[in-house]
């Protein structure tokens, strides 16, 4: 199983490859990438690989992308109580995902806070639910950021319902 160190440099060699992938297919006209589309995506590739890695779930210990969010990196000491390390966090689709709700869940939490303790302030009005346009390459880098460090450390994409299979046959 990599160090995080050597997760980081899986994946920045990954994403360099991609991308010179990318834009010699967009070159000779094989794919059609924006500048926005490829900002989204390294925006959220980056932030799969450094900021919310899928070692989180061991976040009661030493972890860079812990130690990546500074001061606020105890935000997620509960996350790493709640979730087993290679357990559900380490699901190929339900293990990201996992970690996006818990930062909107935060967001959400600080929000709804703030609000409270200044309930007269002229709020402005909530933003416009993002376009397709936007989610699609940001979720696609995150993933994938996602993805090469589950196959970096052996998780198959099957292995979430391999292991709730032998919880049940352990019962």
């Amino acid at each position: 199983m990599p160090s995080g160190r050597v997760h980081n440099l899986i994946n920045l060699a990954a994403y360099a490859a991609l991308a010179a992938g990318a834009l010699a297919a967009s070159r000779h006209d094989l794919i059609g990438v924006t500048p926005a589309q490829a900002l989204t995506f390294t925006l959220g590739f980056m932030a799969g690989t450094f900021l919310l890695s899928p070692d989180l779930d061991l976040s009661e210990g030493r972890v860079d992308s812990k130690r990546r969010w500074g001061v606020l990196g105890f935000v997620w000491v509960p996350y790493g109580r709640l979730f087993s390390h290679r357990g559900l966090s380490h699901t190929w689709l339900l293990g990201p995902l996992t970690r996006l709700a818990y930062v909107a869940a935060l967001l959400g939490l600080v929000a709804g806070l703030v609000r409270a303790a200044f309930p007269a302030w002229p709020w402005p009005a909530l933003p416009e639910p993002v376009g397709l346009k936007f989610a699609a390459p940001l979720l696609l880098g995150y993933y994938l950021s996602q993805w090469l460090h589950l196959i970096a450390d052996g998780v198959h994409p099957d292995h979430g319902v391999r292991h709730s299979l032998r919880k049940l046959r352990r019962r």
